[in-house]
């Protein structure tokens, strides 16, 4: 079960993501991740803060991280998706990250059924991402839950430069 992030558990959800940057096989070929730029502190800060941050834990330890928003921003007005709709009528998922130790065991796959029905739930038209376009791990993961593929664009992050990244979408 998902749990929203209190401001208590910071420190312990940033650990989590360096532990995963540095311990996921080809990090730096896919998910292309360095702590310090992306994601940073303050980024992770603003989720909890925010009401944002979820996680999962097993056994104590935290196995899944997510960031949720209950909006798009307007870096995603320019792609032609499946469905119109609103800022405010969609939930957008960032920084999805699963331990290492637990990938490969069906854990994004249920964080983001469980996104998906609380966007159902929440009366939302639709569940958007992006996710680098070298990520194919992470293409084959959205694909296979229904995402669709609606665009591309070509966006500067600290960690990569100027990349492309994909677009995806589950209309709800």
């Amino acid at each position: 079960m998902m749990i929203n992030a209190k401001n208590s558990d910071y420190e312990r959800i940033v650990e989590f993501y360096k532990y995963v940057i540095d311990h996921t096989e080809n990090m730096s070929r896919y998910g292309r991740w360095i702590y310090g730029k992306h994601p940073t502190d303050e980024m992770i800060k603003k989720y909890v803060d925010d009401g944002y941050m979820y996680y999962e834990t097993d056994e104590g330890k935290i196995t899944v991280a997510v960031a949720v928003t209950p909006f798009q921003g307007e870096d995603y007005h320019p792609i032609e998706w499946g469905i119109d709709a609103k800022d405010d009528e969609v939930m957008v998922i960032h920084l999805l990250c699963v331990n290492p130790d637990k990938q490969n065991c069906g854990l994004a796959k249920r964080a983001i059924s469980n996104i998906i029905e609380a966007a159902r739930h929440d009366g939302k038209k639709a569940v958007r991402l992006d996710a680098l376009s070298c990520n194919i791990p992470a293409h084959k993961l959205y694909e296979s839950l229904g995402f669709q593929k609606c665009g591309t664009q070509n966006w500067f992050a600290s960690n990569t430069g100027w990349i492309d990244f994909y677009l995806y979408e589950y209309i709800l």
